[in-house]
């Protein structure tokens, strides 16, 4: 589409929008002040470059292999790089703790520096990004019979918990450099694959080691911590110790960045409903934006009712000054640069889209009583011209509008991935 065909339909748009008391350009600069957390674990499959001879781990489980894994941390930072030029907006990059570069040498996970993550603290200098971070509690020895921090081993639990205080000072130093503070999100895979008889041991031991970490001083202009909670995982279907009620106790208890995962509930729960739960007692949290598809699969984002639903709820509730999100998913099956351009710009659309909501005369039609009146807006706004404000948006940014970004990708796999052994 010609750049003057583009401009045309967002006058209309913006004509159409204006009609039902919506302001298409302040939608826009409002999503422009909304950054997405980009996940590094997508661009290669959750492997890391530590080599330290562990496999993944901890319940977690990349499907396919599809040609052009990222095999170096230059390799992973350039895909990633072609992904945030395709994506409108100024994002963030999200970093596990054993994506550090090591320089060949063996550096456990309590030993890790800053240091060892220059290489993605100028990286993300140079682009102008912000850069978010994670303990790595699985793909090592010491967590071989997925427990962590509440491991009945003092030793085990005391490696742990010093790998997990090296992180939030990674965090730290990251938001310094960078001038961005740095959300730093601690998840582990502590559960049992069957019945236990002892459920309340791991979670006090599980308490003790939090406490340990977080009681050692972290600026938070620097560094935010977040604590992420799970239904279950594989080979801990029966038991998992950091379960949502423990982490949203510990959370506000503790003044905590509260974690909600989209697919780390039953399958026919979301987490659309707990957002406006958990602000009424901390006042920020952590969204982990993924699709799972009968569990916690961990499928590319799509633009399907949940997203959109995630994304009303934010903009209806002005919620999204005080929410930090990012994305977790991770499918071999597809290019991964374009598993990444998908997802982040439907998170994108789904915003957007909210943005754009007459949600000032839905509000009125609700505190009237008049719910024909809102239902029939809600399904109204299901057809004003959104593609055309997106599109809008894209050209102003300089990014490719509707499909043209595939094209960019292919000749880059064309180019790059498949020169990859």
């Amino acid at each position: 589409m010609s750049q003057k065909n583009i401009e045309a339909a967002y006058k209309l748009a913006q004509e159409r929008y204006t009609e039902v008391g919506v302001d298409a350009d302040k939608a826009l600069r409002w999503l422009a002040s909304v950054p997405v957390s980009l996940h590094c674990w997508q661009g290669d499959d959750v492997g890391g470059f530590e080599k330290l001879g562990a496999g993944l781990g901890g319940g977690l489980a990349a499907t396919g292999n599809y040609p052009g894994k990222a095999r170096t941390p230059a390799e992973l930072r350039g895909d990633a790089e072609k992904a945030l030029s395709l994506i409108p907006g100024k994002h963030r990059f999200n970093l596990h703790a054993f994506y550090g570069e090591f320089g060949g040498k063996k550096v456990d996970r309590d030993e890790i520096e800053p240091k060892h993550f220059k290489g993605w603290i100028d990286w993300a200098k140079k682009l102008g990004i912000g850069l978010d971070f994670n303990p790595t509690f699985f793909s090592h020895p010491n967590a071989a019979d997925n427990f962590t921090l509440s491991h009945a081993d003092k030793g085990i639990r005391k490696f742990w918990v010093d790998h997990g205080i090296a992180c939030r000072q990674i965090g730290a130093a990251m938001g310094k450099a960078l001038g961005r503070t740095c959300v730093t999100n601690f998840w582990i895979p502590d559960g049992m694959k069957d019945i236990p008889v002892d459920r309340i041991g791991p979670r006090k031991r599980l308490t003790h080691s939090l406490d340990e970490i977080f009681g050692v001083p972290v600026d938070p202009k620097l560094n935010l911590d977040a604590i992420e909670g799970k239904l279950f995982g594989i080979g801990c279907e029966s038991y998992t110790v950091g379960s949502h009620e423990y982490y949203l106790g510990y959370a506000v208890s503790r003044q905590k960045l509260f974690t909600l995962d989209t697919g780390h509930y039953h399958p026919t729960e979301t987490i659309t409903d707990k957002i406006s739960a958990v602000f009424q007692f901390l006042p920020e949290i952590l969204l982990h934006v993924s699709r799972g598809v009968r569990w916690d699969s961990d499928h590319v984002v799509i633009l399907n009712d949940d997203l959109q639903a995630l994304a009303q709820e934010l903009v209806r509730g002005d919620y999204l000054d005080d929410t930090h999100i990012g994305l977790d998913y991770f499918d071999a099956s597809i290019n991964r640069i374009a598993a990444w351009v998908i997802g982040t710009r439907n998170m994108l659309k789904a915003l957007l889209q909210a943005m754009l909501e007459p949600t000032a005369k839905l509000q009125v039609a609700e505190e009237s009583g008049d719910y024909t009146s809102r239902l029939a807006w809600f399904e109204e706004a299901k057809t004003l011209p959104f593609s055309a404000v997106w599109d809008y948006y894209c050209a102003k940014n300089g990014v490719p509008v509707g499909e043209a970004w595939l094209a960019e990708v292919k000749q880059y796999e064309k180019s790059v991935l498949s020169k990859r052994k």
